[in-house]
C-alpha cells in the first residue's frame, strides 16, 4: 500500500507540470484557435527566470579579510554578495536562499510581456492560416528561443536549489516520507489552476472570454473587443507556463531543451483531455502523470520493458479510438 501511495504522489507531482503546461496550451487553442508549439519554450524561459534572479542576487564584490590567510600567510580575498552587504548577513542570505520562490514575482511581468509581444508580433498573423502553418512557425520560434538561452547560459543544466527549509522530506502520510519541494510544487500547481478557473468563472472578463470561446462572432457583434481580451489571455497562458517552469527548477535543473522535453507530452495531454477543454487538460495531466508513474515501477518495466516510455502514447491511442474528441472535448473539435 505504501508503494502504491508513493507512486500516486509521484504521478501527481509529474502530472502537476503536465496539467499547468496543458492548461496554457488549451487557453491559447480555445481562445485563439492557434496550435502553439512554442509553449514549451515559455516553460523553459520561466525556469531560466529563476536562474537569472539567482545569479543577480549572488553578484558579489571581493574584499581582503586579514583574519583569514592561505598556507603562505597571505590574507585571503572573500566574495561578499551585494545583497548581503546592503541588507545584512541574515536577511541577505535569506533572500538568496529563497530566490526560487521570489522569482515568481520577477517571472510574472516578464512572462506576460513575452506572451503579449509574441502574440502581437507573430501569432496574430497566423490566426486564419492552416494549423500546419501555425505549428511550423511556432516550432521555429521555439528553436530560436532555445538557442538564445543556450547561447547565454550554455548547454549544461544549472542548479536552482530549493530553500533550505523546503529541501528536506515531509511525512505526508503516516510512515510515508516525500520530498518537501515536490509537495510544495503540487500545492502551488493546484493553487494556480484554481486561480485560473476562478478568474474565468467568477469575473466579468472571464465570462466574456468564455463566451468568446463558445461563439466569437456573436460576442464581436455585441460591440466587445474580444481580440484584445484574447491577447491578454495569451499573456495569461504564457504566465502560467512560466510559473510552472520557475517552480520546477529545483526538481529538474533548468536546461535549454527542457521545453521540448515537455512539449510533446503536453500536447498529448491536451488531445487526450480534449482540445479546447480546460477541465479536460487538467484531468488528463494528472491522470497521465499517475499512469506514467506506475509504469515506471521496477516490476512493471521488467514485465514489459520500455512501457514507461510509451504508456502515455498507448493510452492516448486507446482513448482517441474510443472517443475521438478526447475525455472532455467539445463535439466536432477533434472528430
Amino acid at each position: 500500500m505504501d508503494a502504491i501511495l508513493l507512486q500516486i504522489l509521484n504521478g501527481l507531482d509529474k502530472g502537476s507540470a503536465y496539467a499547468l503546461i496543458a492548461l496554457g496550451l488549451t487557453l491559447i487553442f480555445g481562445t485563439l484557435g492557434v496550435v502553439n508549439f512554442a509553449h514549451g519554450a515559455l516553460f523553459m524561459i520561466g525556469a531560466f527566470c529563476s536562474v537569472f534572479l539567482q545569479r543577480l542576487l549572488t553578484l558579489s564584490f571581493e574584499t581582503v579579510d586579514p583574519t583569514k590567510t592561505d598556507f603562505l600567510g597571505n590574507p585571503l580575498k572573500v566574495k561578499t554578495p551585494y545583497i548581503v552587504d546592503w541588507f545584512g548577513e541574515a536577511p541577505g542570505n535569506a533572500i538568496i536562499d529563497w530566490s526560487v520562490p521570489l522569482a515568481i514575482l520577477f517571472a510574472i511581468p516578464v512572462m506576460l510581456l513575452i506572451g503579449y509581444v509574441m502574440e502581437r508580433g507573430l501569432i496574430k498573423h497566423f490566426y486564419k492560416r492552416p494549423h500546419a502553418d501555425q505549428i511550423l512557425v511556432t516550432f521555429g520560434l521555439a528553436i530560436v528561443l532555445q538557442e538564445i538561452i543556450k547561447a547565454f547560459y550554455g548547454a549544461n543544466p544549472i542548479q536552482t536549489p530549493a530553500p533550505d527549509a523546503l529541501s528536506g522530506v515531509w511525512e505526508v502520510l503516516p510512515g510515508i516520507m516525500y520530498p518537501a519541494w515536490r509537495v510544495v510544487y503540487f500545492c502551488f500547481s493546484v493553487a494556480v489552476i484554481g486561480a485560473v478557473f476562478a478568474f474565468l468563472q467568477f469575473t466579468t472578463f472571464g465570462m466574456v472570454v468564455r463566451a468568446g470561446m463558445a461563439d466569437r462572432e456573436t460576442v464581436g457583434l455585441l460591440g466587445i473587443d474580444i481580440d484584445k481580451r484574447f491577447t491578454l489571455m495569451f499573456g495569461l497562458a504564457a504566465g502560467v507556463a512560466g510559473l510552472a517552469g520557475v517552480m520546477y527548477g529545483p526538481i529538474n535543473a533548468p536546461n535549454y531543451h527542457m521545453g521540448m522535453d515537455f512539449l510533446v507530452l503536453s500536447f498529448v495531454v491536451v488531445v487526450v483531455g480534449g482540445m479546447g477543454s480546460l477541465p479536460g487538460a487538467v484531468a488528463a495531466g494528472f491522470l497521465l502523470g499517475i499512469l506514467e508513474s506506475f509504469a515506471s515501477m521496477t516490476w512493471v518495466i521488467e514485465l514489459i520493458p520500455g512501457i514507461n516510455q510509451i504508456i502515455i502514447y498507448l493510452v492516448a491511442i486507446v482513448i482517441l479510438l474510443v472517443r475521438p474528441r478526447g475525455l472532455l472535448g467539445r463535439k466536432g473539435v477533434m472528430e
